[in-house]
């Protein structure tokens, strides 16, 4: 998770327009940054950064834009989110019981009635019109059942 930053966005505009400002007094805009950071109480590259976002919002500067950024960072924190879901889903799974079409008949005879695309559980939502017939899961009986006797102490 991203920290929050320690400067709020007025200092970070009153640094930029003073470096945009002071930008003739010195020789060069690494110089004009390196004398204004350390009144700002940041680094050179920090204010750097600043000043190059600044100049690429304005269109002095090629690059991507603050308005075009939000989208896409927007879809990558979806993305990591979607992606650590599945991580979880697959750590998961591990945890879950694993069945072979040839160790459980029954499964392999579900898939051969119902249709294709309701094999996984995945494919069942939204698909409840479909008809689909279903196996007996009925065990037949091997021997006759006797009533409860509770067991007797000795």
């Amino acid at each position: 998770m991203k920290r929050a930053s320690k400067f709020s966005p007025e200092v970070r505009e009153r640094a930029v327009r003073m470096v945009l400002e002071h930008r003739s007094d010195y020789p060069s805009q690494w110089a004009t940054i390196e004398s204004i950071a350390p009144k700002i109480g940041c680094t050179a590259q920090t204010l750097l950064n600043w000043v190059q976002l600044t100049e690429v919002d304005q269109g002095t500067r090629d690059g991507v834009n603050a308005a075009e950024r939000q989208p896409v960072k927007a879809l990558e924190r979806d993305a990591k989110e979607l992606r650590r879901a599945n991580e979880i889903l697959k750590l998961g799974s591990a945890f879950s019981p694993r069945r072979s079409s040839t160790a459980d008949p029954k499964h392999e005879r579900f898939c051969r009635l119902s249709p294709r695309h309701l094999w996984h559980r995945a494919h069942l939502q939204g698909s409840a019109d479909c008809t689909v017939r279903l196996p007996s899961l009925r065990r037949p009986e091997t021997r006759p059942r006797t009533a409860f006797r509770p067991h007797s102490p000795r």
